[in-house]
C-alpha cells in the first residue's frame, strides 16, 4: 500500500492531480481511503484552493491582476495623491458647509495613522474590494462566470476610475457605498426585513459622502416591491426601509442644526440648480420680480458652463446682493423662485440641454464640449497638476493651498501641505507617460457598450413582469432592475445639476452589471423556449408509445 506524504516529503511523481488533490500514480492502490486520495499534501493545503479557484474564475483573476497592476502603478506615479480643488475642503475645512463632510471620517481615521499615499492604497483596494463584490452578486444571480467578469472589466481598467482613486475626493466611498447597499440588498433571493434596513441605513449613509445619495431612496423602494412577498410585507418593508435610509441624513442635518444653525446637508446643495438652469435661460422673456434680475447671466456668461455659473467668483450667482424686495424673502429664496420660474416657464429648454448632455455618456470618444467642466481635470498628466489660485506647486515643489477657510466674502489664506500628509510633490515620468496614453488613446470605457449595458439592462428589467418566468430568471431580472435603477437615479440627477465627466464614473457599477443581468436573463429565456417544445414533444411521444404499448 502506498503510504501518504508527510509534512517534510515532496510526493510521489503522479499523487498531485491538477485539482491540487493527490491521485494514485502507477502502482497505485485503488482501495485507499477516499480522504487520503483526495487531499493535498499538508505543506500545499494552503495554496491549492486558490490556484483551483483561479482556475474555474480564470478571466476574473486575469482582469483583477490587471486591474491591480494598473493601480500599483498610478500609485508609484504620483507622490503623494493627487489633489484637487475640492481635496481642501476634507483637508482643511476650506468653503465650509459647501458639501456633506462624510468623507471626513475615512480620511481623518487613515491620516491619523499614515499620508495621502496611505489614502490612495485604500481608495485602490476600494476599487478592487467593489470589482470582486460585483463578481460574486452577479454569480449568485446566475450570470454565467464569462459575463460576470466583463462586467467588473469597466470598474478595474477604466482610467478616469484608477484616477479618481487617486485624488483625494469622496468620489470612490460613494461607489462603494452604493456596491455594499446593493450587494447585502441582492444577496439572498428575497432580502427579509433586517436586510432590507441594513441595506437601507447603507444606501442613506452614501448622501452623507455626495449629496445625490439623496435619490438613492426612489430605487430602494422600487426594488424592495419589485421583491414582492405579499403586500403587506412589501408595504412594512418599503416604510421601515424608507426610516433607515432618512435616518443618517436627519442625523446629520440634526447636527448641522445644532453646530451652525442650518438644517442642512450643505449650503451648496440650495444652490446647485442654479448654474444649470441659468445657463439655459431665455432673460428676456422670463418673468421674474425686478430683484431676481441680477441672477440673470449674459450669453456670454452662460457660455462659461454651469460649473462656472456655480462657482466662479465673478459669475451672477456669486456677486447677487438682495436689493428692493419684499422684507420677507431672503437671498436663498430669491435664487430658489429663480430657478423654479425657469423649469415652470422654459422646460424644454432645459430639458433639451439635460438630454443632451446625458446622452454624451454614450459618445464614442471623451471630450470636453464648450461649457462643460475640462475633462482635462480627470485625466492623467507628465507633471503634477496645480488648479491655481486654489493649487499650487512652487520652484522646490511644494504644495501651497489658497484656501478660504470662512463661509462670507475673505482673503485667501495662503499653507503648505502638512509634512505629516506627505512630501513635496513628484512624478515618475515614465509612469505617468503610460497611464497618459492609456487614458488617452482607449483606455476607458466606451460609449456604446455602456448605451449596450442600458439597452440590455431594460429589456433583462421588462423580463420580471413575465407571469411564467421560472425563479432564476426571476433573480437575473431582479438583479437588472435593482443596477439599472440605481445607475439611472444617480446619472440623471447628477446630469439635472451640471454635465462633468466625474459625474459619470457611477456608470461603472451598475451599467456593466445591469447588462450582464438583463443578457443572462434573455439568455434563459431563449433557452426555456427551445426547452420547453422539446420536453412537450418528448411528452407526447411517450403518451403514443404507451398507448401503442
Amino acid at each position: 500500500m502506498r503510504m501518504s506524504s508527510t509534512a517534510g516529503q515532496e510526493p510521489a511523481a503522479g499523487e498531485v492531480g491538477p485539482d491540487g488533490g493527490a491521485s494514485g500514480g502507477p502502482g497505485g492502490n485503488a482501495t485507499d481511503s477516499a480522504d487520503e486520495a483526495d487531499a493535498p499534501p499538508a505543506h500545499r493545503a494552503w495554496l491549492s484552493r486558490p490556484l483551483a479557484f483561479m482556475r474555474v474564475h480564470w478571466l476574473a483573476t486575469a482582469l483583477l491582476f490587471l486591474g491591480l497592476a494598473l493601480r500599483v502603478l498610478t500609485q508609484f506615479s504620483y507622490s503623494p495623491a493627487l489633489l484637487y480643488i475640492d481635496s481642501v475642503k476634507y483637508l482643511y475645512g476650506a468653503w465650509p458647509y459647501a458639501d456633506p463632510l462624510g468623507y471626513d471620517v475615512p480620511l481623518r481615521l487613515i491620516l491619523a495613522v499614515g499620508n495621502l499615499s496611505a489614502v490612495e492604497a485604500v481608495q485602490h483596494l476600494l476599487g478592487l474590494a467593489m470589482a470582486a463584490t460585483i463578481y460574486a452578486v452577479l454569480l449568485r444571480k446566475g450570470v454565467p462566470r464569462w459575463l460576470a467578469a466583463l462586467a467588473i472589466g469597466p470598474l478595474l481598467l477604466d482610467s478616469y476610475q484608477l484616477q479618481m482613486e487617486a485624488t483625494i475626493m469622496p468620489d470612490v466611498w460613494f461607489e462603494a457605498a452604493i456596491v455594499a447597499g446593493l450587494a447585502i440588498l441582492l444577496w439572498r433571493s428575497r432580502a427579509g426585513m433586517k436586510t432590507c434596513l441594513l441595506a437601507a441605513f447603507i444606501l442613506g449613509l452614501s448622501a452623507l459622502i455626495r449629496q445625490p445619495g439623496e435619490v438613492l431612496i426612489v430605487p430602494l423602494v422600487l426594488i424592495i416591491i419589485a421583491m414582492g412577498g405579499g403586500w403587506q410585507q412589501v408595504l412594512g418593508k418599503s416604510l421601515f426601509s424608507a426610516v433607515a435610509f432618512i435616518l443618517p441624513i436627519f442625523l446629520y442635518m440634526s447636527g448641522s442644526l445644532y453646530i451652525n444653525g442650518h438644517f442642512w446637508l450643505s449650503r451648496s446643495g440650495q444652490e446647485t440648480g442654479y448654474g444649470r438652469l441659468a445657463g439655459v435661460a431665455d432673460c428676456a422673456t422670463l418673468k421674474i420680480p425686478s430683484y431676481e434680475r441680477p441672477l440673470c447671466p449674459t450669453k456670454a456668461e452662460q457660455a462659461n458652463g454651469a460649473d462656472w455659473l456655480d462657482h466662479a467668483t465673478t459669475s451672477p450667482l456669486r456677486l447677487y446682493v438682495l436689493k428692493n424686495a419684499p422684507a420677507s424673502i431672503t437671498r436663498g429664496q430669491a435664487i430658489r423662485h429663480f430657478e423654479e420660474a425657469i423649469d415652470e416657464q422654459q422646460p424644454v429648454r432645459v430639458f433639451s440641454r439635460i438630454a443632451t448632455d446625458s446622452s454624451k455618456l454614450f459618445s464614442i470618444t471623451r471630450h470636453t464640449d464648450p461649457g462643460d467642466t475640462p475633462i482635462s481635470r480627470w485625466q492623467f498628466h507628465t507633471a503634477y497638476p496645480s488648479f491655481l489660485p486654489t493649487i499650487a506647486i512652487d520652484k522646490q515643489s511644494t504644495i501651497v493651498f489658497g484656501l478660504k477657510l470662512s463661509a462670507g466674502a475673505g482673503a485667501l489664506v495662503y499653507r503648505q501641505l502638512d509634512t505629516a500628509y506627505g512630501g513635496n510633490a513628484h512624478v515618475w515620468v515614465p509612469g505617468a507617460a503610460f497611464l497618459r496614453r492609456y487614458q488617452i488613446y482607449g483606455g476607458y470605457t466606451p460609449g456604446p457598450l455602456l448605451l449596450l449595458c442600458v439597452l440590455a439592462g431594460a429589456a433583462g428589467t421588462l423580463t420580471i413582469f413575465r407571469r411564467r418566468a421560472s425563479a432564476a430568471q426571476r433573480q437575473l431580472a431582479l438583479g437588472a432592475l435593482t443596477f439599472f435603477l440605481t445607475g439611472a437615479a444617480v446619472l440623471v440627477l447628477s446630469d439635472l445639476m451640471e454635465f462633468s465627466w466625474r459625474y459619470q464614473l457611477p456608470a461603472l457599477i451598475t451599467l456593466p452589471p445591469a447588462g450582464a443581468c438583463g443578457i443572462a436573463a434573455m439568455l434563459r429565456f431563449a433557452r426555456r423556449r427551445k426547452i420547453i417544445p422539446i420536453r412537450a414533444a418528448a411528452t407526447q411521444a411517450e403518451r403514443v408509445t404507451a398507448k401503442a404499448g
